[in-house]
C-alpha cells in the first residue's frame, strides 16, 4: 500500500484544527493548500472512504465519517 501525499496529509492537518469561523478555514485552505474550499472537500470527502487516512489519523476520519454519516441520514 503506497503512502499518502503530502497534499492527503495537509488535509487531514487542516481537518484536525479547531477552528473559529467557517470564514478563517476556507482562507486558511486557499492559502496555505492552494486550492478552492469546494476542491479540499471533495479531497477530504474521498479520503474518508481511504484506508490509508483511517490508519494515519482514526480519530480525525472516524469523527468526519460520523458527521458525515448523520448528515445523509437527516436528508433521507
Amino acid at each position: 500500500m503506497t503512502e499518502l501525499s503530502d497534499r492527503d496529509l495537509a488535509v487531514l492537518a487542516v481537518e484536525r484544527r479547531g477552528w473559529p469561523s467557517a470564514g478563517v478555514k476556507e482562507r486558511t485552505i486557499r492559502e496555505q493548500l492552494g486550492i478552492s474550499p469546494t476542491r479540499y472537500y471533495q479531497l477530504l470527502n474521498a479520503l474518508l472512504d481511504d484506508p490509508r487516512a483511517l490508519a494515519h489519523d482514526p480519530v480525525t476520519v472516524n469523527r468526519l465519517r460520523r458527521i458525515r454519516d448523520e448528515r445523509r441520514e437527516r436528508r433521507q
